[in-house]
Order: C-alpha cells, then sequence, then structure tokens
C-alpha cells in the first residue's frame, strides 16, 4: 500500500481515539494500517496520535496560518477515515488558493 503525500499547507494531523470504545475502531485500525506510510511519505508532518479514555474519535488537521479543521471519526472505517484526510488537505488548498485571488 502506498502512503497518501499531503500538501505543504497541511502543518499537523492529530487523531484522538479511545483505547478499547467501539466508536474508535476504525481510528485505531486507520493508525495501525496508514500511519507508518503517511509517515513514510510526510516525514516532516507531525502525525500525533493521542488515546483517552471514553473519547470519541476525532481528527483534526491543523493548516498554515493557524487554520485549524476537525471532523468526527466515530464509527468510521480506516478507509473513511484516509478520505476524509485526504478532503480536508485538499479543500483546504482550494480555500488558500481562493483567498489568494481575493
Amino acid at each position: 500500500m502506498s502512503g497518501i503525500r499531503l500538501s505543504s499547507a497541511l502543518r499537523e494531523v492529530r487523531i484522538v481515539l479511545c483505547q478499547y470504545s467501539a466508536a474508535s475502531a476504525g481510528a485505531r485500525e486507520f493508525v495501525s494500517q496508514h500511519y507508518v506510510d503517511l509517515k513514510t511519505e510526510n516525514p516532516t508532518t507531525p502525525i500525533l496520535v493521542r488515546e483517552c479514555s471514553d473519547v470519541q474519535p476525532m481528527l483534526y488537521a491543523r493548516f498554515a496560518h493557524g487554520r485549524e479543521k476537525s471532523s468526527g471519526i466515530a464509527d468510521l472505517e480506516s478507509s473513511d477515515i484516509l478520505e476524509r484526510l485526504k478532503t480536508m488537505d485538499e479543500t483546504s488548498l482550494q480555500e488558500a488558493a481562493n483567498s489568494s485571488v481575493l
């Protein structure tokens, strides 16, 4: 499997999950399946995994100029979380392009 190359505007990825809840099962699977590939393709981008008891799983993406996006990932499968990360990154690039035009 090949990892995804994230844009240079993406400064940090944070995944918050619970170690044992069913709602975080997809997030745990995402970390075990995709973390190494993501880190290999994006060696300078911090990819943080935060485990907390009884927390709703969330995906956070921090971009240039302090902008941050978050998305709930409860009950999602690993592949859905990967798609959500890609979408967050692509949307941020489009927003940055639109704001530079103004």
